[in-house]
């Protein structure tokens, strides 16, 4: 194992930011894997410093193919997650909104151009990757359709579900999306948790990184085979929303079969504790992703499924 500074960012206030990096094995850049972007990304944090760990282990095992380089990223937002912020301390900015970036620009788009001159020449790329929504996920590869991407080889991970969604305008300055217009094979990877660490997603997330790199010949490496991923549209799922506002209780959690009509959560009056609403299951099947969060308000996602 190698460890590397890919990336500096002077500070007048604090120490630099340094960006570093993990290198296994050597030779042809076959493989790379980024941890959190975003401040909150405890979770991704701790699968890429797990991961560090057993790829450490199997490279003194001589388990690395020869001619084949894994680069591993645990972070790149950390002075954020210092402060406890989700986005760039200073102006609140996306550094997963800002590539490929521009090393003459604003401080995140620099950020982003330094880190992606390191990772945009590997033939695939593994981001552990967070939701907007704050909740708990099935855990799955997510790919963008950009007519590039190649589901077939994310099948290989070995997770439950593997999610194909439509790119939007706001995608495309993503690292995921930057990856596959460069030509590598990309992936986002999501476990269960964002800002709390899930040792039971956690260990799964490393286990199907380990088989993918396996698979593709870049790891010599025995694992269980994992799941027969079956392949699902974002927009085939079903979305349930809150209709009122107050104290949120979960009911049912992700992973778990329901029926339509079942009850998943209730809302409750914030002063006299009333149930001012009850959400029921709009149709059969399973809970893909479910809010956490105790309050919510009107017209909020809840529920996919």
């Amino acid at each position: 194992m190698k460890k590397d500074v890919l990336y500096t960012l002077p500070s007048p206030y604090r120490e630099d930011l340094k960006v570093t990096g993990y290198r296994f094995g050597s030779g042809k850049k076959s493989a790379c894997i980024v941890g959190a972007i975003r401040g909150n990304e405890i979770q991704q944090l701790y699968v890429c410093s797990q991961l560090v760990k057993k790829l450490t282990e199997l490279e003194e095992q001589g388990a690395i193919v020869s001619d084949h380089e894994i680069l591993v990223i645990p972070s790149v937002g950390h002075h954020s997650m210092n402060i406890g912020k989700r986005f760039w301390t200073v102006d609140n900015t996306d550094i997963n909104r800002m590539f490929p970036g521009y090393d003459l620009g604003e401080t995140t788009q620099r950020i982003a151009a330094g880190v992606f001159e390191s990772v945009k020449n590997y033939d695939y790329g593994i981001q552990f990757a967070s939701f907007y929504l704050p909740g708990d996920f099935v855990p799955h590869v997510r790919m963008m359709d950009t007519g590039f991407q190649n589901t077939s080889l994310a099948n290989l991970f070995g997770l439950p579900y593997v999610v194909i969604r439509k790119a939007r305008p706001i995608d495309t300055t993503t690292l995921n999306y930057n990856w596959q217009l460069w030509e590598t094979n990309a992936f986002s990877v999501y476990t269960s948790k964002t800002d709390m660490i899930d040792e039971k997603s956690a260990r799964q997330a490393v286990d199907a990184v380990l088989r993918f790199l396996t698979r593709m010949g870049i790891l010599r490496y025995n694992s269980h085979s994992g799941y027969i991923a079956t392949i699902i549209a974002e927009e085939d799922l079903a979305v349930v929303k809150t209709n009122a506002g107050g104290i949120y209780r979960r009911l049912r959690f992700a992973g778990e079969e329901v029926c339509m009509g079942e009850p998943l959560a209730v809302i409750t009056h914030p002063y006299d504790g009333s149930v001012t609403s009850t959400i029921l299951s709009p149709t059969n099947g399973v809970i893909f992703f479910s809010h956490e969060k105790p309050l919510v308000t009107e017209n909020e996602i809840v529920y996919k499924i």
